[in-house]
């Protein structure tokens, strides 16, 4: 490692130091304890065995009748607090390497359960599937997700900070772990058998355990969701402290994860205008448990080639398009590292490491090292990260710091400090630094607030971001009040800001009914105002909607806006297409928009969106459908098309963009999948991309990829839509995990 690198490297411990000291709790193990008030927790109790019992997705191993079932289930969804329609029975067995969940969904109709998809890590959201949450830190903040269906295809990922995926999932699945399944549909219902070692918990030997547990059922043609424990609605089970606990686990073996993994690249690579290149490649990922609470990952020469493919977008706004990571180094335990200040604004964004923000590019990454898990009450997040130099983007090194340390259920006050250095002479340096916290009260109202600064060359004034909000969750009403005032020149270069020079003044009501009509489950009415000029006072940006929401109980909806009032400051000519500039203006313009989707218990499911009004001095129609179809477990299509319709008093202002895709995949079977994506963007020259993926998984967490595609793997997130680089690539990746 290079001085520098050790440089960057020694500022984050420093500063880990330096806040362990100020925050380090009295005892070294201290647990979060439970708010004054709370409810007795419910429990479970898991039994020792001598050796696994038989995992062949049945319950008939003798085995399992010697644990007593846990049965005590009750509705989430639709009808909080009642007892589930149908019965479920959870067993839990252990021995001193592994624990056991034998799980029985039983069924009225068993021919009506639904259980269609194959491939490992992807949302079971449209089959009946059942989830295992296990805080094994038993810090009621965090914990290990485990989902399955009644084909036994596995998900998994984490919760941190009782916080789920950005688009509403029940947890991050950006974590893998290693553990077995297996399941069967019965004549009364389908079973399960799991086994979860105690390694990929990263425990380690203990003679009195307590774990946090909850439990989840979903019954897919139902929509119903039964609980455990947290079965409220504004709860879930993503709100850990509101999770049961399980005990009875004793003398047990070491438990401490050490993974080693390499791999190997060959690669054939063609970007436009350059010579093709054949490089052969090997790096290396390494995690190892420093304790049962905090993990260490190395990475060593590190590539994303098996990474997804981003969906093109196409940029309506002249702000910057989000996109969610998807690299594996960077997802684990991502959540450790959030910093929110404000709608999809965060002040650390990992895409800013690796990627180029305009084109899309991937940069190459020397290696990295990540330290994040907790100190008793402390949560804490080390990384540090080096590029090396590729194209337009000079070599960089990235330090991340984050803390947080728990106050009482869901709440935290923290710290984080980011400190970019580049080859870049005029940008040699950025740095972030600041203080949030999250205040729960009640159970049910959030005060959330930040202040944040940033430092370049030059020392600009005006680089500070400062907000709070307060808001309100409960069955029947939600809301938030929010003030932000962001200066001119707040420059988070490894983050992901929106809009800068801003004083924003925000307020949002939904109000929410559950009328007694057949068929319909929820009603929503939302309003919220936007009220954003610059930091001079002076007219920016304001909004202000009124949107009618319906839910149905097969899970059908429809969102519809009856009114979106745009005022919108243009100081840059926003490139919308081609040759075609949005001038320089105050402009006013109101749009509508209304969408409608499906049920999700059909093997066949859509759902169209249209929205229409003005656009900066003109009109845009926009409309979109998706559908997909699932005929086999082995077999699913779906296909995606966006055409946008612009008629603006510019001249070549009326034009069409459309976007389209189609993905296919087959599954020959839980551990041999392949997928295609083709799309389509006729605002770029070269319209198609195709992307064409092989993954056998031959072992617990080793695999091997044969990987084709044309176009971009990740796309730009800036905005006014800029040219991107397309390249061909073909390459067979293999990855062998083993603990040493």
């Amino acid at each position: 490692m290079s001085n520098f690198s050790r440089r960057q490297g020694n500022l984050a411990c420093g500063l880990l130091s330096l806040c362990l000291l100020l925050f380090r709790p009295s005892g070294a193990n201290a647990e979060a304890s439970p708010a004054k008030g709370e409810s007795a927790r419910i429990n479970a109790e898991a039994t020792s065995v001598d050796h696994s019992p038989k995992l062949d997705g049945t319950l008939n191993d003798p085995l399992w009748r010697s644990a007593k079932p846990i049965t005590e289930f009750r509705q989430r969804e639709p009808h909080e607090g009642d007892p589930p329609t149908e019965k479920t029975e959870v067993r839990i067995l252990y021995t001193r390497h592994a624990v056991y969940f034998g799980i029985h969904c039983y069924d009225s109709e068993p021919s009506r359960i639904i259980a269609t998809e194959l491939r490992r890590d992807v949302s079971q959201d449209l089959d009946d599937h059942f989830e295992i949450l296990i805080d094994s830190n038993h810090n009621r903040r965090g914990a290990y997700v485990f989902e399955v269906n009644p084909l036994a295809t596995q998900n998994d990922g984490l919760i941190v900070d009782e916080q789920g995926d950005t688009n509403g999932g029940d947890f991050d699945r950006g974590w893998d772990g290693v553990w077995t399944s297996e399941a069967r549909i019965t004549p009364d219902g389908w079973t399960a058998t799991i086994e979860i070692p105690f390694t990929t918990l990263n425990f380690t030997h203990s003679s009195d355990v307590a774990w946090g547990l909850n439990l989840k059922r979903f019954i897919r043609r139902k929509n119903e969701e039964d609980l455990w424990s947290a079965y409220r609605r504004t709860f879930g089970i993503t709100k850990v402290s509101e999770a049961g606990e399980l005990r009875g686990i004793k003398d047990i073996g070491s438990g401490r994860l050490f993974i080693v993994k390499p791999y190997g690249l060959a690669r054939y690579d063609k970007q436009t205008g350059e010579n093709p290149k054949f490089p052969f490649t090997g790096g290396v990922d390494i995690k190892y448990g420093l304790t049962s609470n905090l993990v260490l990952n190395l990475t060593g020469n590190t590539d994303f080639a098996d990474a997804e493919v981003d969906l093109q977008p196409f940029n309506l706004t002249p702000f910057k398009v989000f996109i969610p990571e998807k690299r594996q180094f960077f997802l684990e335990n991502a959540g450790i590292f959030n910093f929110d200040i404000g709608d999809q604004d965060q002040l650390f964004f990992s895409r800013q490491i690796g990627i180029d923000p305009i084109t899309g590019q991937q940069v190459p990454i020397n290696g990295g090292a990540k330290l994040a898990g907790t100190f008793g009450r402390m949560e804490v997040g080390v990384m540090d990260v080096d590029t090396r130099s590729s194209g337009p983007n000079p070599y960089a090194n990235y330090a991340v710091a984050r803390l947080k340390e728990s106050l009482w259920a869901g709440s935290y006050i923290g710290v984080m400090g980011i400190d970019k250095r580049s080859g870049n002479i005029q940008d040699s340096f950025n740095q972030t630094g600041g203080v949030d916290t999250r205040l729960i009260f009640f159970k049910d109202w959030f005060v959330d607030a930040h202040m944040v600064g940033t430092r370049s060359p030059g020392d600009p004034s005006g680089a500070s971001d400062v907000g709070a909000s307060l808001s309100y969750r409960s069955n029947w009403l939600d809301g938030i009040v929010e003030r932000r005032k962001i200066g001119p020149n707040f420059n988070p270069e490894v983050g992901f800001i929106e809009r800068v020079d801003s004083n924003e003044t925000y307020g949002n009501l939904t109000f929410k009914v559950r009328p007694k009509i057949s068929g319909v489950r929820e009603l929503q009415f939302e309003g919220f105002i936007l009220h954003a000029p610059d930091t001079r006072n002076e007219v920016s940006t304001q909004e202000w909607q009124s949107t009618f929401r319906a839910e149905f109980n097969n899970g059908a909806y429809t969102d519809d806006d009856i009114a979106d009032v745009f005022t919108q400051l243009i100081t840059t000519p926003f490139h919308i297409y081609k040759n075609v500039f949005i001038p320089n203006g105050l402009y006013h313009f109101a749009r509508h928009q209304l969408t409608y989707g499906s049920g999700q218990d059909r093997r066949f499911t859509y759902n169209f969106f249209e929205r229409f009004g003005g656009y900066y001095g003109g009109t845009l129609n926009e409309f979109r459908v998706r559908a997909n179809y699932r005929p086999t477990p082995k077999f699913s299509i779906s296909v995606s098309e966006t055409w946008d319709r612009f008629r603006l008093p510019l001249t070549n202002g009326s034009f069409s963009v459309v976007l389209a895709s189609l993905q296919g995949n087959y599954s020959f079977s839980r551990f041999l999948t392949f997928t295609s994506l083709i799309q389509m963007d006729t605002s770029n020259t070269q319209a198609v991309s195709a992307n064409l993926r092989l993954r056998y998984n031959y072992r617990p967490d080793s695999d091997l990829y044969i990987i084709y595609n044309v176009g971009t793997q990740f796309a730009s997130i800036a905005p006014a839509n800029p040219p991107q680089v397309r390249e061909t690539r073909f390459a067979i990746k293999w990855t062998y995990a083993f603990a040493p």
